[in-house]
């Protein structure tokens, strides 16, 4: 049996004025979805425990097999694993975005999606700029880079995610509590070293948010997974834009499957994507297909960007695969959001969202197409949403809610 997870981020919403009290997938045409819906099972699941913040790290953990409330220990510990940084025992790893701040407001939490290029060029310039404190800087992928510490007590700090507060004033969001005492000082210094750099200059002379302040979140300890192989006995592949998932992917021992064109934005190649999933079928037996382009939407408060999105990922990913599944007949499919990202909120929400199941093994359970009223109607619950990889595995089941 070959296995397929695909994680459109951040797809499930609210219903919106501007799409007419829809939802962008309800409002979205989505025809190789709403028909994997009515052949397959469609319910809830809630992929982020009470108590965990509802981030992409707890919630793809979740959606990969692994129970956050166990094996959890922070976004940014698991993002240092795709950049190829060894963390030791009593280091702590921080998400350090580069982000647009004016007038003392949050905004935008990605600096204009800021060319890695560019990145790269700016961190330099900060890794200078803090040369005597105790932390390393890397550059990872356009806003997302990293910090690293030695200095332990920096775990307890409280922080914020920069997504969050969009809008808002960064005063009462800063880090705080015991530890933060260096966060802010990185902080304060990035926002001197960033202050009239070329980069900016250049940026700001093409009409384009700069990087005016290093803003640090969600921070931890080194991660230990058991590998993918160990857990459930098959191998896997993983197809992301995104060092996050593609740290996951690695912890677990999955193939990591670099596809060109994949920018972990709204202009990402989403045929390409569903082509190289296709193909990576033929030598694992799971893929996962994960498209970061909805949930950078919603944190944009793009409805329509959000909605064409999702018509591309049912053109360009989930058809081609459910033809091929088709085919075949030995395949099944997963298509989950890992949290809820409404635009009117522009962040992530613990709300339950929408899965379905299709293939060998599933039998239809009366939803009409997917979205989240389909989903809603038809009682079906995962509560606990690291149990979903069990059945599409085939071997756990879920809950009918009464």
């Amino acid at each position: 049996m070959k296995h397929v997870l695909i994680i459109p981020d951040g797809f499930a919403d609210r219903p919106l004025e501007v799409l007419k009290g829809r939802t962008p997938i309800e409002a979205a045409r989505t025809p190789a979805m709403d028909t994997l819906a009515r052949e397959g099972e469609v319910g809830l699941s809630m992929n982020v425990p009470k108590g965990l913040d509802p981030g992409s790290d707890v919630a793809c953990m979740s959606l990969l097999g692994y129970d956050p409330l166990r094996y959890h220990t922070g976004r940014a510990p698991l993002e240092a694993v795709s950049l190829g940084v060894e963390l030791g025992e009593n280091e702590v790893a921080f998400r350090a975005n580069l982000v647009t701040v004016a007038e003392g407001v949050m905004v935008d939490y990605s600096a204009g999606h800021i060319k890695s290029r560019e990145a790269a060029v700016l961190v330099q310039s900060l890794r200078e700029a803090v040369g005597d404190l105790p932390v390393r800087l890397y550059a990872g992928v356009s806003y997302r880079n990293l910090l690293v510490t030695d200095y332990a007590e920096a775990a307890a700090a409280r922080t914020v995610p920069p997504h969050d507060i969009t809008g808002q004033l960064i005063q009462p969001n800063l880090p705080s509590g015991p530890g933060s005492d260096l966060l802010l000082e990185v902080m304060a210094r990035s926002v001197k070293a960033l202050a009239g750099h070329e980069v900016n200059e250049v940026r700001l002379s093409l009409g384009e948010n700069t990087a005016g302040m290093l803003w640090l979140w969600g921070g931890g300890r080194r991660p230990r997974l058991e590998p993918f192989v160990e857990r459930y006995g098959l191998s896997g592949a993983m197809i992301s834009a995104v060092d996050l998932l593609r740290s996951l992917g690695i912890l677990l021992g999955f193939e990591i499957i670099k596809v060109p064109g994949a920018t972990g934005y709204l202009d990402t190649d989403y045929a390409a994507k569903g082509e190289h999933a296709c193909q990576a079928l033929e030598s694992h037996d799971l893929v996962v297909v994960h498209v970061e382009a909805p949930d950078e939407a919603s944190h944009g408060g793009k409805a329509l960007e959000k909605l064409k999105s999702l018509e591309r990922i049912d053109q360009e990913v989930v058809a081609p695969i459910a033809e091929l599944a088709d085919r075949r007949g030995d395949t099944r499919i997963l298509v989950a959001s890992d949290h809820a990202t409404p635009i009117e909120v522009r962040t992530h929400t613990a709300d339950p969202v929408p899965f379905l199941l299709w293939g060998p093994g599933f039998a239809a359970n009366g939803a009409e197409s997917f979205s989240e009223a389909s989903a809603r109607k038809t009682k079906l619950v995962e509560k606990q949403g690291w149990r979903l990889m069990g059945r599409l595995l085939g071997t756990e089941a879920a809950e009918t809610a009464g």
